[in-house]
C-alpha cells in the first residue's frame, strides 16, 4: 500500500482502518494484541519515510509487525493469521520481500541492523535499516552487545524504541526504569543544539575544554545519557501516537546519516480501550467479545503448566531452600504464583536467559536448590550457560522445560522440539519426563532429591488422564505400563506416552506399552528385558528425530549388541515446524492416533 502521498488527515484515518481490522480479526482468531496495536502510528512512520521493500525493516520479536503486514498487501490474507497454512503471526520472507528476516525471540533487531548496515556500506547502496524494538527487549544482553559495536563504527541505523513500559510481563531492571525517567521532555534535541550552536559562537578558543564540560552537563539530566555515551545519537522522547511529529522525527534522523534511537512513548493496547495501558494478559490472546473486552472461554482440564506451579508452591513450603526464576514469562510459567507467595525467593530476571542460569547455578553452590522455569524454546538461549556454569560444576540446577513439543500457532520459533536433542549429550545432565498430571508433581519432588542438573519436560495445555497409576521415580528406572501379546512394543515419553495409549487403543492387536521415563540415564536393563520378549518397537514422543528418544535406544541397542529389534520413531522430521493449531499441525505431520495406527498396521 503505497502511502508517501497521504495527507496527514489521511494517515490519521489510516491508522484507524488498521487498529479496526486488527480488532476485528483478532477478536475472532487469536493472536498478538496489545502490543501491534500500540504500534500502528510508528509502523505508518516507517512506511512513510523508509521503503519496506528496500530498507530493512527490522522488528524486535515481530510481535507488532500486524500493521507492517496490513500495508505490505495481505490485508485480505490477514484474516488468516496464525491460522494452520496461513500469515505467521510473526515477519517472514517467504510471505513477502517487506519482511526482512524471520523473528520470534526477543533482542536480535539491532545486531541484525549492525549486520545489514555493514553489507550496505560494502555494497555502496544507500538504504537504511530501521529497527523497532520494544522497551522490554531492552533489557536482554544481546540489545548492548549490538549496541556496543554501531557506537564504535557509526553506520546508518535508526532504531526507534518503542517505549510502553511493557514487554509480556512489567520488564524488570534498572535500565527499564531508567528509560521509563522523562527528565528532558521532547525538546531535549532543539535545547541541545541551540547550547551547542552557543558555544561553537561565543566561546574563545582556548576553553574547548570547559564546552565539554557543559555538554556532559547537559546529558546529566536527559534521559539519552546511556545512548549518547556509547556514541549514539538520541532524539526524544517522542509521542509515538502523533503522526506528524513520528514523520518529522524519522526524517531528521534518516538525514543525520548515522545512528539514532528514536526514542517513542506509545500505549500498549492504543485504540482499544479494555486493553490500554499495562495488561500483560492482553498481549496474546484467544478469541474475545468486542464489546466488553470477554473472552471467549473453553472447558478444558487443568493445563500441565497449573499443575507445575501448585506442585512446586506446595514443595518451596515444604523445603525452604527452595528458589526459582524465569525469564520475563510469569504468567506463562506460572512462576507469577511463587513470586507472588514468595517475594524473597522467586524472581523474574527480564529477557536474560543467561543471566538467569548463571545465577541460579552459584545459588545451587550456596546450597539452594534452583527451579529454572523457561519455554523449551527459549532455554536454548542459554545453551552454553548450561554447560559452562552448570553442568561442568555438576550444580543440582533443575531445569523445568515449559511448552515441550508443538506449541500451535505461534509456530517454527517456539516450537519445543529440540530440548532432547541438545541437553541429551551434555555431561552430568539427567533428563525424565512425566506421563501426567500426578507423575508430574512425583517429578517435581523428585527433583528436589537430585544431586546433579537435571531438565523436565512438559507441554503446553493438558496431559490426558490415564488410567495407569503413577509410581514414585526410581533415577533410570522405566515403568512397563501393560504387557502384549503380539511382538509390538510401544515406548512412550512424556507426552507421547498419550499418543501411544490412544494409538494402541486403535489397533486391533494387544500391544505393550513402555513409559520411558527417563532418556538419560536410560533404562538399560529393562530395554534388553523387552528385547526378548518383543521386537517390533514404535516410538513416541514430542521431540525432534535427530538425536532424540529413538536415537537413544538404538545406541543402547548397538553397545548391547542387540540385532534383532526393529524400531519405527514417530518423532519429528529434519524440518522446522509451521504455525496453526495444534491438531491441525500435528494432521499434517501424521501424528495423530488414527495416522498413526495405520502406520503400524
Amino acid at each position: 500500500m503505497e502511502i508517501k502521498d497521504k495527507s496527514l488527515k489521511e494517515l490519521e484515518t489510516l491508522s484507524q482502518e488498521i487498529r479496526d481490522r486488527i480488532i476485528d480479526v483478532v477478536s475472532r482468531k487469536g493472536g498478538h494484541f496489545s502490543s501491534t496495536l500500540g504500534a500502528v502510528e510508528l509502523t505508518l512512520g516507517m512506511h512513510y519515510v523508509f521503503d519496506a521493500y528496500s530498507d530493512p525493516f527490522i522488528f524486535d520479536v515481530s510481535h507488532q509487525c500486524y500493521p507492517h503486514k496490513l500495508l505490505t498487501g495481505r490485508w485480505e490474507e490477514f484474516e488468516t493469521v496464525r491460522q494452520f497454512g496461513g500469515l505467521s503471526g510473526f515477519t517472514k520472507p517467504n510471505e513477502s520481500s517487506a519482511d526482512y528476516f524471520v523473528a520470534g525471540h526477543s533482542s536480535t533487531s539491532i545486531s541484525l541492523a549492525v549486520g545489514a548496515a555493514k553489507a550496505i556500506k560494502l555494497k555502496k547502496e544507500k538504504r537504511v535499516p530501521v529497527v523497532m524494538i520494544g522497551d522490554g527487549s531492552m533489557t536482554a544482553g544481546m540489545v548492548y552487545e549490538a549496541l556496543n559495536e554501531l557506537g564504535d563504527i557509526k553506520l546508518p541505523v535508526v532504531i526507534i524504541l518503542n517505549d510502553n513500559e511493557m514487554s509480556i510481563a512489567k520488564p524488570i531492571g534498572a535500565i527499564s526504569k531508567y528509560l521509563s525517567k522523562l527528565l528532558a521532555g521532547k525538546y531535549y534535541q532543539g535545547f541541545k543544539g541551540k547550547v551547542d550552536k552557543f558555544i561553537k559562537n561565543n566561546m574563545p578558543e582556548g576553553t574547548t575544554y570547559i564546552a565539554k564540560r557543559m555538554e556532559e552537563a547537559l546529558k546529566l539530566i536527559t534521559p539519552g545519557i546511556l545512548f549518547e555515551e556509547m556514541g549514539i545519537d538520541y532524539i526524544g522522547p517522542i509521542d509515538g501516537h502523533d503522526i506528524d511529529e513520528i514523520i518529522d522525527t524519522l526524517q531528521i534522523a534518516k538525514a543525520m546519516g548515522k545512528p539514532v534511537i528514536v526514542h517513542a512513548r506509545t500505549v500498549k493496547g492504543k485504540g482499544y480501550k479494555i486493553a490500554e495501558g499495562q495488561h500483560e494478559h492482553w498481549h496474546g490472546v484467544g478469541p474475545f467479545n468486542v464489546e466488553d473486552g470477554a473472552f471467549v472461554k473453553k472447558e478444558a482440564p487443568k493445563a500441565a503448566t497449573a499443575v507445575f506451579a501448585d506442585a512446586l508452591s506446595s514443595l518451596a513450603c515444604k523445603y525452604e531452600n527452595i528458589v526459582g526464576v524465569t525469564a520475563a514469562m510469569p504468567s506463562g510459567t506460572g512462576i507469577n504464583k511463587l513470586m507472588d507467595k514468595f517475594p524473597d525467593r522467586f524472581w523474574d530476571v527480564a529477557i536474560a536467559e543467561q543471566h538467569a542460569i548463571t545465577s541460579m547455578a552459584a545459588m545451587a553452590k550456596e546450597g539452594f536448590k534452583p527451579y529454572i522455569t523457561i519455554y523449551s524454546t527459549f532455554l536454548q538461549r542459554g545453551f552454553d550457560q548450561i554447560i559452562h556454569d552448570v553442568c561442568l560444576m555438576n550444580l543440582p540446577v533443575v531445569f523445568a522445560m515449559d511448552r515441550a513439543g508443538i506449541v500451535g500457532n505461534d509456530g517454527e520459533t517456539h516450537q519445543g522440539a529440540f530440548d532432547i536433542s541438545y541437553l541429551r549429550f551434555i555431561p552430568n545432565m539427567i533428563l525424565f519426563a512425566p506421563r501426567d498430571n500426578k507423575s508430574l508433581e512425583q517429578g517435581l519432588e523428585f527433583a528436589y532429591t537430585l544431586t546433579s542438573p537435571c531438565a523436565i519436560r512438559y507441554p503446553r495445555g493438558a496431559f490426558k488422564e490415564l488410567e495407569f497409576a503413577s509410581t514414585a521415580f526410581t533415577l533410570g528406572k522405566a515403568e512397563l505400563l501393560k504387557e502384549g501379546i503380539s511382538k509390538k512394543l510401544f515406548i512412550g515419553y512424556g507426552a507421547g506416552v498419550n499418543r501411544a495409549v490412544d494409538t494402541e487403543a486403535l489397533h486391533s492387536d494387544d500391544i505393550a506399552i513402555l513409559d520411558l521415563r527417563f532418556i538419560k540415564p536410560i533404562d538399560k536393563e529393562m530395554l534388553i528385558k523387552l528385547s526378548k520378549t518383543y521386537d517390533d518397537w514404535y516410538v513416541f514422543s514430542d521431540s525432534q528425530k535427530q538425536g532424540g528418544v529413538a536415537s537413544a535406544i538404538l545406541e543402547v541397542l548397538n553397545d548391547e549388541k542387540i540385532h534383532n529389534v526393529q524400531i519405527t520413531t514417530f518423532e519429528y522430521e529434519d524440518n522446522f515446524i509451521d504455525h496453526g493449531d495444534t491438531k491441525h499441525v500435528e494432521e499434517s505431520l501424521g501424528l495423530l492416533p488414527e495416522q498413526l495406527v495405520l502406520k503400524v498396521k
